[in-house]
C-alpha cells in the first residue's frame, strides 16, 4: 500500500480526494493536513464534509513540519493555494515523495507567467522544468515517469480535451483563434465564503475577460492561441465549455468525427457523444468523466465539453494521474 497524505484536505477537492483514496485498493490514507493556523485543525473531516461520515472519519491535523510529514509518505496530494504548493513541493520531492499538485504552481513554464498571472516570482525553476503537465489522456507517457505532476486546471481540462484531437491532426484553421466560452459552478471558487461566490449573490456572468490565468495555460499546452471567457453560474458543480473553431480547408464532418473518436477510443474517462450531440452537465456531475459532443456546419465546428470541476477537473484527474504513474488501471477508484 502506498502511504498517501493530502495537504489542504478540508477544501472541496481535498474532500473528494479523501473519498477516492479510501476507495483505492492500493492506497492508504495516512494523513489529512491543513495549515498551522487553520480553524479546521483538530476536527474530523466527516464533520466538515457530511458525505464522508462513516467513510472517512479521520481528524484533520495542523502541519507544523512538512519535512517530517514527507519522511513517512510515499504520495502527497497538494490541494493548496498556488504559493503554498510552490513552497511545499520541493520539500516533499526532496524526501522522495511523488507529488500531485492541484494548484497552478507548476503548470506552465515561462519567464513572466507567474509574476503576470499569479502575482509571485517562481523560485524553483529547475523543479518547474521537470514538472509534467497532468492532462491524463494526452501525457500518459510522461506522467508515468514523473515525480511531480501538475494537475491541469478545470477550465483547461474541459477545453483542451475537446480541442486537442483536432489541433493535433491539423484540422483547424488557427488563423482564426478558437473561441472558448465556459461556465463553472460556484464550487470552483473554493470553500471560503465571499460575496462573489455566495450562492444567493451569484448571477450568470463572465469574469476575467481577456486576462484570466487559464488562457495562457490553455494556449501553452494546446500549442495555439485561443480566446477564453469564463463564466460563473448559479449551480454547485460542473463545467460546460462551448467552443467555436474554424476548420481547415477541405476538412469534413467525417474527418472531425474520426479524429475525435480515434483520440479517445482507449481512454475510459472521456466519452465521445458524436456529431450533432451536445454534452450536458447533469451527465457528468459527481463523476470523473468528460463528455464531448460536436456540431459541424460548413467550415466551422462547435465542440461542447462537460466535466465535474471537482473531479475530472481536479481530484479525479489527479487520481487518474496517480494510476498512470504507478501502473494501476486508469479508472481505479474512479468508476
Amino acid at each position: 500500500m502506498l502511504k498517501t497524505v493530502i495537504v489542504g484536505a478540508t477544501g472541496y477537492t481535498g474532500a473528494e480526494l479523501a473519498k477516492l483514496i479510501h476507495d483505492h485498493p492500493h492506497l492508504s490514507l495516512d494523513g489529512l493536513y491543513v495549515s498551522a493556523n487553520s480553524a479546521d485543525a483538530g476536527k474530523l473531516i466527516s464533520d466538515l464534509h457530511g458525505q464522508l461520515k462513516g467513510v472517512v472519519d479521520m481528524p484533520v491535523t495542523a502541519m507544523e513540519n512538512p519535512a517530517e510529514v514527507a519522511k513517512d509518505a510515499d504520495v502527497v496530494f497538494l490541494a493548496t493555494a498556488h504559493e503554498v504548493s510552490h513552497d511545499l513541493a520541493p520539500v516533499f520531492l526532496s524526501e522522495g515523495c511523488k507529488v500531485f499538485d492541484l494548484s497552478g504552481a507548476y503548470r506552465v513554464q515561462g519567464d513572466s507567467f507567474y509574476t503576470d498571472y499569479y502575482g509571485f516570482a517562481h523560485q524553483h525553476k529547475a523543479i518547474l522544468d521537470k514538472a509534467v503537465y497532468g492532462l491524463a489522456e494526452w501525457n500518459a507517457e510522461q506522467i508515468a515517469q514523473a515525480d511531480l505532476i501538475a494537475v491541469p486546471g478545470c477550465y483547461p481540462t474541459a477545453s483542451q480535451l475537446a480541442l486537442k484531437p483536432l489541433a493535433q491532426k491539423g484540422l483547424l484553421d488557427l488563423a482564426q483563434w478558437p473561441v472558448i466560452n465556459a461556465t463553472s459552478g460556484v464550487s470552483g471558487a473554493g470553500r471560503k465564503a465571499s460575496m462573489t461566490n455566495s450562492f444567493c449573490e451569484v448571477s450568470l456572468h463572465p469574469y476575467g475577460v481577456f486576462n484570466h490565468r487559464h488562457q495562457p495555460e490553455i494556449a501553452a499546452h494546446l500549442g495555439c492561441d485561443v480566446i477564453f471567457t469564463p463564466h460563473l453560474g448559479n449551480f454547485k458543480r460542473g463545467i460546460l465549455a462551448t467552443i467555436t473553431a474554424k476548420l481547415a480547408d477541405g476538412v469534413t464532418e467525417a474527418d472531425v468525427t474520426e479524429a475525435m473518436e480515434n483520440a479517445y477510443a482507449d481512454t475510459p474517462m472521456v466519452r465521445t457523444l458524436g456529431n450533432g450531440v451536445s454534452a450536458k452537465l447533469q451527465s457528468v456531475q459527481n463523476t470523473c468523466f468528460c463528455d464531448i459532443g460536436w456540431h459541424v456546419k460548413g467550415q466551422h465546428v462547435i465542440l461542447v465539453s462537460a466535466i465535474d470541476n471537482l473531479l475530472k477537473g481536479a481530484s479525479g484527474q489527479a487520481m487518474q494521474c496517480l494510476n498512470i504513474r504507478f501502473g494501476f488501471a486508469p479508472d481505479t477508484a474512479l468508476v
